[in-house]
């Protein structure tokens, strides 16, 4: 069988993608490594800015996104992609787990993942007090002290979700300022159990089997000091998930792969959607805009064909 499209990873911009692509009647299936779909939006605990769904879940509007493909017969399978290879005017999609797939145009919408502190302890206490996900982990952490690193968007979001949980939360900041936006800022300010540690690093994370302080420096004065508490989120950004793209598309010093809007890249029938791409705003809505737009650019590359 050849397809149309195939569309790698089922997050906002991918679901997005397959929406508009079977509408427009493209044979297509997206493939998606993890057991579940949504991206990055199931770590989101509550989602007040995509149009139409105030302060919804952000599981919730993952689940939302699926069931609208899913009733428009869009079909899924389960698997990781180990390489695009161009054939001619066809390309090869080999898998880890199954038979490679043919198909004449594919959209790249893996996402990315989170970024790890790289400080001591980190590996060793992940998943025992060290989390990348406020909103999966953070009922474990009912009435207990805990730390976010990092003072974006995302950073914030966690520290505001988990005070709704913990006795006290601190936000370890490198510099003097917040880095997110000013409406959550505003929020970090009023809520009494949220402490910033301004120009403040981690040095190391401890515990006995789990985690019980960390080590933190100034960066202005160098003093080192200790602080006991239960758990560290560390929200310090994402990697783009594009090695297996690398020598088939232009990609920035970061691994972003180069493409405007459109979603085209230098690369034949190989088209592009949501954080993966180099833009200036990755926000679930960009994303699923992405999708549309790509399915666009589809469409029209394959009447040219």
């Amino acid at each position: 069988m050849v397809y149309d499209l195939v569309i790698i990873g089922a997050g906002p911009s991918g679901l997005s993608a397959g929406i508009y692509a079977q509408r427009a009647m493209l044979k297509t299936i997206i493939l998606e490594k993890e057991s579940f779909y949504g991206g990055q939006v199931l770590s989101t605990y509550e989602v007040d800015n995509y149009p139409g769904f105030p302060q919804l879940g952000g599981f919730e509007l993952a689940d939302k996104f699926r069931h609208h493909a899913e009733s428009l017969g869009v079909q899924f399978h389960s698997a990781e992609v180990e390489n695009i290879i161009q054939d001619g005017y066809l390309l090869k999609i080999t898998l880890n787990n199954d038979e490679p797939l043919i198909t004449k145009t594919v959209i790249v919408a893996t996402g990315s993942i989170r970024k790890k502190l790289g400080v001591k302890g980190e590996d060793e206490f992940s998943g025992r007090g060290v989390s990348y996900c406020a909103t999966c982990d953070g009922a474990f952490f009912k009435d207990k002290t805990v730390a976010v690193v990092g003072s974006g968007d995302a950073g914030l979001e966690d520290a505001i979700y988990l005070s709704r949980v913990c006795k006290q939360v601190y936000i370890v900041n490198r510099s003097d300022k917040l880095r997110g936006a000013k409406r959550l800022q505003n929020v970090v300010d009023k809520t009494e159990n949220i402490q910033i540690l301004w120009n403040t690093v981690i040095d190391s994370i401890n515990g006995n089997n789990i985690v019980e302080s960390i080590d933190i420096v100034n960066t202005n004065t160098n003093e080192k000091s200790n602080i006991a508490l239960d758990g560290v989120f560390i929200a310090i950004g994402s990697t783009p998930m594009t090695k297996f793209l690398e020598g088939l598309v232009d990609m920035d010093e970061n691994g972003y792969v180069i493409a405007d809007e459109t979603g085209i890249t230098n690369a034949k029938g190989v088209f592009v959607a949501g954080d993966i791409r180099v833009k200036n705003l990755r926000q679930i809505i960009t994303a699923a805009a992405d999708g549309a737009n790509a399915v666009n650019s589809v469409e029209r590359y394959l009447e040219t064909q």
